[in-house]
């Protein structure tokens, strides 16, 4: 049968597709929150898909795709809106996250993104194609159809096993602790170790590989095993003011104050230099982009007969949506500034900074795929730019300058994250033979019910856990730290202080990273230093980034045992199939139970109404044991589903 004949956007690949893409959207969410960091979900959805449809009577290849495309939007919102919107509640603009405006800026962001991304399907899938790994393995995995049925075991038993340690932890039942960390003087040497007993955070280490797990894990030891107890031993007297705040607090607390109130700014410097460098790297490709883009606009409008295959949205009518979908935010942003003269300036950013960033996401998303594509950097680089012109427009002191640019950079950080999402789905498709505008439109679909759920489950969050900054009522607040990154940057654009020595510095660590990986490019090295990964490392406390790198470090373990060469792509996302879905288990079951603990708390006003008896509370070495434990159990399952 021809494409056209075989069943696609069918109701019940509609309507399970929206079901998965609400759930993976909190996943994502809370993952975000805690640990900076969202997953691909396509390749879980679509076993999903295969066991569901199965039973349902069948589900065609092309059924099942359309479910992963939609329910892959479940990430891609997640990133956009957890990257930005709570640096609102960070800044103290909002109290809690307006259900309207979320709707809207995620909603409306979404659907750019799509709109943005369809001239591009053309010229990085088909006339230059780029691997977009993470779509190029959904299709193996329609395609060999592999025992859905022992896909979806492998995912509810990681799912339950995450779940069931989450609601063990500090935030649940308190029988285990969600750290083990120590910290201790050598003399003024400050010396600490340790590492977040999170399964969800050994899943993302196994699913990112072993070269990004070492990078963002030296970064923090950077920070934590240099530059820390360098500041602490030599640079402490000239604040008098840290060093009364610190004076009298135990090591550990103590170095969480410094990285706080300064080392972390060396990854806001790094994280700028990065995301400026990856635009002018990609200067080239992201013109090539462009022209091809239009030139394919044209070629849907000229009246040549096109193959089901290759038929995209059509540019008349998306041209339509773009202005329906532009006006709602335009009326935002009058909402924020009150001024005409601003507001409208601020959607031809966001319009044309939107553009330009989908087709850099695009070509990342081809390149690395899209759990390493950097939208942060894309993000901050938008930030920047839009803050420079509001300077123009509203003066640097303004009271609402931060905020306006934060929204811009919202809208564009969702748009880029579903553009590149949309791509990466689109060439899933195109291997399995599916029709692009039906793929397109279920991205649409997929976004906008992602964005109806996002609003609420950031407010249970917030109210159950705290977002940003420890506080006493949120002792373990989630960190946010993309979000925060994006606060510093606007608020330091608009007369806010920070400490920009650091960030001057980081911005030097940045640029030796990229002279590092551009020598190591030119060897043609294997191993390469992304300035971002190294970035987030900088910026984000040791103990996150150690189980990242110890999953990584189980999948390089199941890659030697197998015997896979480092440069065999192909081989290792095959050997990685079934390790995959049970990283994808233990993240998605951690996160989901992560918002399912936090209504108890809501509910009650206490963050200890689940709590058991002091007498059933271990302490970190039954912690580290859970966790050895559930390292054991990743390696075996995708170690002996490659015998």
């Amino acid at each position: 049968m021809t494409p056209a004949a075989v069943p696609q956007l069918t109701f019940r690949a509609v309507f399970l597709s929206v079901i998965l893409a609400m759930i993976l959207a909190a996943a994502n969410a809370y993952l975000g929150l805690f640990a900076g960091l969202t997953i691909a979900t396509a390749i879980p959805a679509a076993v999903v898909s295969m066991a569901v449809l199965r039973v349902l009577g069948g589900g065609t290849i092309l059924e099942n795709n359309i479910v992963q495309t939609g329910a892959s939007a479940g990430s891609s919102i997640a990133a956009g809106v957890i990257f930005t919107l709570p640096a609102l509640i960070i800044l103290g603009y909002w109290q809690n996250f307006r259900y309207s405006w979320v709707l809207a800026i995620a909603g409306l962001g979404g659907l750019l993104g799509v709109l943005f991304s369809v001239p591009l399907r053309r010229t990085m899938i088909v006339e230059e194609p780029l691997a977009f790994p993470e779509g190029k393995a959904a299709a193996e995995v329609l395609k060999a159809g592999e025992n859905p049925g022992q896909g979806v075991k492998t995912l509810a038993f990681a799912g339950g096993l995450g779940a069931f340690i989450k609601l063990a932890a500090a935030s649940g039942l308190k029988l285990i602790p969600d750290a083990a960390v120590g910290a201790t003087f050598i003399g003024k040497y400050f010396a600490f170790i340790g590492t977040n007993l999170s399964p969800a955070l050994l899943g993302v280490g196994y699913i990112v590989g072993l070269n990004v797990g070492i990078v963002v894990v030296a970064g923090s030891i950077l920070s934590w095993q240099f530059a820390i107890p360098i500041y602490h031993a030599f640079f402490l007297d000239t604040d008098p003011a840290l060093a009364a705040k610190i004076a009298g607090m135990h090591a550990e607390e103590l170095g969480y104050a410094i990285w706080s109130a300064k080392i972390r700014y060396l990854g806001v410097g790094a994280m700028l230099i990065g995301g400026i460098w990856t635009l002018f790297s990609l200067r080239k490709s992201l013109a090539s982009g462009i022209k091809s883009g239009l030139a394919a606009a044209r070629k849907n409008t000229s009246g040549v007969e096109i193959a089901e295959t290759d038929r995209d949205l059509p540019m008349k009518w998306m041209l339509v949506a773009l202005v329906l979908f532009t006006i709602p935010l335009a009326i935002l942003y009058q909402a924020i500034v009150n001024d005409w003269l601003v507001s409208i300036p601020m959607t031809l950013i966001m319009i044309v900074a939107g553009f330009l960033f989908v087709s850099v996401s695009g070509y990342l998303a081809g390149l690395v795929g899209s759990s390493n594509n950097p939208v942060s950097g894309i993000t901050i680089a938008t930030i920047l730019f839009a803050s420079l012109v509001l300077i123009l427009l509203l003066g640097k002191d303004s009271p609402i300058g931060a905020v306006a640019a934060i929204m811009i950079g919202a809208v564009v950080c969702c748009a880029a994250s579903v553009g590149g999402d949309n791509l990466q789905d689109l060439k899933a498709g195109y291997l399995v033979g599916a029709t692009p505008w039906k793929q397109q439109l279920m991205l649409g679909i997929g976004a906008f019910s992602c964005a109806l759920v996002m609003a609420p489950v950031l407010n249970l969050l917030a109210a159950a856990y705290g977002i940003g900054a420890p506080t006493p009522e949120h002792p373990n607040a989630l960190a946010a730290p993309q979000a925060n990154l994006m606060a510093s940057v606007a608020k330091g654009m608009f007369g806010g202080e920070l400490p920009w020595n650091f960030i001057a510095l980081g911005a030097v660590v940045g640029a030796a990273i990229i002279a590092l990986d551009e020598w190591l490019k030119a060897r043609s090295s294997h191993f390469r230093v992304p300035v971002l990964g190294a970035a987030i490392g900088i910026y984000l406390p040791l103990e996150l980034m150690v189980p990242i790198f110890l999953g990584s470090l189980i999948a390089w373990f199941v890659e030697k045992k197998a015997g896979v060469a480092a440069t065999d792509e192909d081989a290792r996302d095959k050997l990685h199939r079934t390790g995959t879905l049970f990283a994808a288990g233990l993240i998605t079951g951690e996160a989901l139970m992560g918002i399912v603990i936090a209504v108890p708390i809501v509910l009650s006003g206490s963050a200890d109404v689940l709590a058991a008896p002091a007498s059933f509370q271990f302490g970190q070495f039954v912690g580290l044991v859970v966790l050895a434990v559930v390292g054991g159990l990743l390696y075996r399952s995708a170690a002996s589903a490659e015998r």
